[in-house]
């Protein structure tokens, strides 16, 4: 006959393995997570670097290279096509490493659901289909003589536009019930901070829009783990403060998308498009 206090310990016993079995588990698979993300840490890397760099040259060289890394119109008009790219490792700052933790959430996040290949077309869509767009828009605004001549030379560098479309492109992965207030939400809050802002605002609600068609064409999440859920909320608040700028009537704006957006989805018939609706669907 087994004692009583044998059959306790046995329990304890049981009851700690499977804790540790979960604990391993848990581990495993986040190791495993990160290992994915060669893209993020790859860009991550390049980021933290040319920033150091520029810091130890010193201003005068960082406002060099900004100017000639700038996707503005002088630029572009003249042939430097190079800043399409080069312009997503240049910051006009050395604040690098106060908003490097969001982006990395945000991209790791997207790296996870559609692998390397998929952040990187998605980057590049927002970052470069953004910039086009919009030096097409302000060549059409400086020749009507809408805008002063001196835009032009403006200085447009960073990760922002490539961000915002990487935010945008999780629409479909996010749950049938609740996009049509993620797609709200955000829409508002870009479209308020236009106001009184600059050129890049608009190049913001260009990405997000880019960012979003983008998403129903490429594989969606179907279930959302502890770990994609902590992307998730840390991305969500980088991509606030990208997207709001110095406005303080974002969060009015993006209440007002919200309620727009659920208003449209009740008075607008349904187009019978799974793909649209069922994230799982969607990655098929």
């Amino acid at each position: 006959m087994m004692r009583p206090d044998t059959a306790v310990r046995d329990s304890t016993g049981t009851r700690s393995l499977g804790v540790e079995s979960r604990w391993t588990s848990t581990v495993t698979r986040t190791v495993a997570s990160v290992a994915q993300l060669r893209a993020t840490a790859a860009y991550a890397i390049l980021l933290i670097g040319v920033s150091l760099t520029l810091t130890a040259l010193g201003p005068h060289t960082r406002d060099v290279v900004v100017s000639r890394m700038s996707t503005n119109l002088h630029n572009l008009r003249h042939g430097h096509m190079g800043t399409l790219v080069g312009s997503a490792f240049v910051s006009g700052g050395d604040d690098v490493f106060v908003w490097l933790p969001g982006l990395v959430c945000l991209l790791a996040l997207g790296e996870l659901i559609w692998r390397s290949k998929g952040l990187v077309i998605a980057f590049a869509v927002g970052h470069i289909g953004a910039t086009v767009v919009v030096a097409v828009g302000l060549a059409a605004a400086l020749e009507a003589g809408w805008l002063p001549m001196s835009l032009a030379r403006a200085s447009d560098v960073g990760i922002s536009y490539g961000a915002v479309c990487v935010l945008g492109a999780l629409t479909a992965s996010i749950p049938a019930r609740w996009r049509s207030t993620w797609v709200g939400w955000w829409l508002g809050i870009a479209v308020t901070a236009t106001w009184g802002a600059d050129f890049t605002a608009f190049g913001h609600i260009l990405a997000l829009l880019l960012g979003i068609r983008l998403s129903f064409r490429m594989p969606a999440m179907s279930s959302w783990t502890p770990l994609r859920v902590g992307l998730l909320a840390v991305g969500v608040v980088f991509g606030y403060f990208v997207l709001s700028g110095p406005s303080i009537a974002t969060p009015a704006g993006g209440m007002a998308g919200v309620l727009i957006a659920l208003l449209a989805t009740r008075l607008l018939p349904s187009t019978g498009d799974s793909s649209i609706n069922d994230p799982v669907a969607a990655s098929k």
